[in-house]
């Protein structure tokens, strides 16, 4: 019975550490990635909708994205939701297609950066920490009720910490990993 619930918390924490991967991809390291369109959320026909789903992202060099709208009427609203964005790229409309052009980082401009996926991948751990409080409360309330032992319970608490310890360990990993790739020169 408990193998099956450690495995729900297990899910809830792998989740949290994809959530933060996915914050992270979505940081630009000066090098042209689509992920960083991610989270950009364009007014198309009056409902909010990815880029992704309107138009073909490429990439024809390494610090250029090339955004090629499926509906030619949609190319104003990209433009616009890219403007609005926190992307802090201009985008250049020709007409048909909209060119992003990603500067080459400053140094102070890659420490702000750093700062934002540290507080990521903090907010990330405190995720983490949050279902493992969850799982005990959980745990507790089933011992009280007696569905489960005293010995089951303090069992219940060494696993979850340990689940706990890896998940953050995860993070701390893909922290350094991001961390590294803003930082190359």
């Amino acid at each position: 019975m408990l193998k099956d619930e450690y495995k729900v918390y297990e899910d809830k924490m792998k989740k949290s550490i994809d959530s933060v991967a996915a914050d992270f991809d979505s940081v630009r390291a000066g090098r042209a990635n689509a992920a960083v369109l991610a989270r950009i959320m364009v007014d198309y026909y009056g409902s909010p909708t990815p880029i992704q789903q309107i138009a073909g992202v490429s990439s024809p060099d390494a610090r250029t994205l090339l955004i090629s709208p499926f509906d030619a009427s949609a190319l104003k609203n990209i433009e616009k939701a890219i403007l609005n964005s926190d992307l802090g790229i201009h985008p250049q409309n020709d007409g048909k297609n909209i060119r992003l052009s990603f500067p080459q980082l400053t140094e102070e401009r890659r420490k702000e950066l750093v700062k934002q996926i540290r507080k990521y991948a903090e907010n990330g751990k405190v995720a983490v920490r949050n279902i493992r409080r969850d799982a005990m409360d959980n745990f507790k309330k089933q011992e009280k009720k007696s569905e489960i032992t005293e010995d089951e319970l303090k069992q219940a608490e060494k696993d979850l910490q340990k689940l706990t310890d890896e998940s953050c360990k995860k993070l701390d990993e893909l922290l350094a990993k991001k961390e590294k790739d803003l930082m190359a020169v």
